[in-house]
C-alpha cells in the first residue's frame, strides 16, 4: 500500500505485547476503537524492536512472556526511555507480584481477567499524566470555516451544532481538517485511517467520505470535495466552488 509520506500522523501509538494472539487482536480493537494507533509484539524480545521502531506513546506489557520476563522488558524500556507510560498485565493478583512490577517502572497494574473498558480508561490517564501524551492528545482543537473538531473530547460541530460520528468517521474527519484544502488519495486515506495492515480498497473509502459527507454537508454548503481521478480534500465553504 503506498506510504503517507508528507502527511502528519499525530494518532497515539500503544504497544501491546502479549503472547496470546486472540487477547492481543481484542486489546488491539479497542485501542484503535479508543482512537488510537495500535502496534502488537508477541514476546519480549521483539517488543524490545518494535519499541523502537513505532516509538509508542504507552505500552500495555504482559507480565509472563515466552522468552523474556515483563519485568525485565520492562526495566529494559525504562532504561531507554523513562517517561514512557507501561501498564503490566498478569494473571497473578498477589501484592508482593504487584509490588514487583510497580517497582520496576510500571506505571499501573490490571489482573486478568479485566474489562477492556477499563484498559482504555487506564491508558487514558496514564498518557494524560505524562508529558508525550499531553501532547498528542491535548484538547487541541481544529478550525475550518464553521467546522470545528476537538481532539481530546473527539467532538464535532459545524455551524454550533454538534455531529455524532463514529470512531472511524471522526479519524476521517480529522485527517482531511489536519490537511485544509490538500488533496488526499484513497491509498493515504486507507494507510492513515486503517492502518498499512488493513488489506482493503478504495470502496472502503468511498463509503466512510460519502457518510461523513451526510453528516458535515447535510444541509449546508458542501466542504468535503471529490477531486476526480486523485482523491478527496476540505475546503471552507466559501471557497469550495
Amino acid at each position: 500500500m503506498t506510504g503517507i509520506a508528507g502527511l502528519r500522523n499525530d494518532r497515539v501509538r500503544v504497544l501491546i505485547v502479549d503472547d496470546e494472539p486472540a487477547l492481543t487482536d481484542v486489546l488491539s480493537a479497542a485501542v484503535e476503537e479508543a482512537g488510537w494507533r495500535a502496534c502488537q509484539a508477541p514476546d519480549g524480545q521483539s517488543a524490545l524492536k518494535i519499541a523502537r521502531g513505532c516509538a509508542p506513546h504507552a505500552v500495555v506489557l504482559d507480565g509472563m512472556l515466552p522468552d523474556l520476563d515483563g519485568l525485565q522488558v520492562l526495566r529494559r524500556l525504562r532504561y531507554e526511555n523513562p517517561k514512557l507510560p507501561v501498564l503490566m498485565l498478569t494473571a497473578r493478583d498477589a501484592l508482593e507480584h504487584r509490588l514487583d512490577g510497580l517497582g520496576a517502572g510500571a506505571d499501573d497494574y490490571v489482573t486478568k481477567p479485566f474489562s477492556l473498558e477499563e484498559v482504555v480508561l487506564r491508558l487514558r490517564g496514564l498518557l494524560r499524566r505524562t508529558a508525550a501524551g499531553q501532547t498528542r492528545i491535548r484538547d487541541r482543537e481544529h478550525v475550518l470555516g464553521d467546522l470545528v473538531l476537538t481532539e481530546e473530547t473527539r467532538e464535532v460541530q459545524r455551524a454550533g451544532v454538534p455531529v455524532q460520528l463514529t470512531a472511524k468517521e471522526f479519524e476521517l474527519l480529522s485527517l482531511f481538517m489536519g490537511h485544509p484544502r490538500q488533496v488526499l488519495s484513497k491509498a493515504q486515506i486507507l494507510d492513515h485511517v486503517w492502518s498499512s495492515s488493513f488489506d482493503g480498497d478504495g470502496n472502503l473509502v468511498e463509503v466512510y467520505v460519502s457518510s461523513l459527507r451526510r453528516k458535515i454537508d447535510r444541509g449546508r454548503a458542501p466542504m468535503i470535495h471529490t477531486v476526480r481521478g486523485l482523491g478527496y480534500a476540505i475546503r471552507p465553504a466559501e471557497d469550495g466552488r
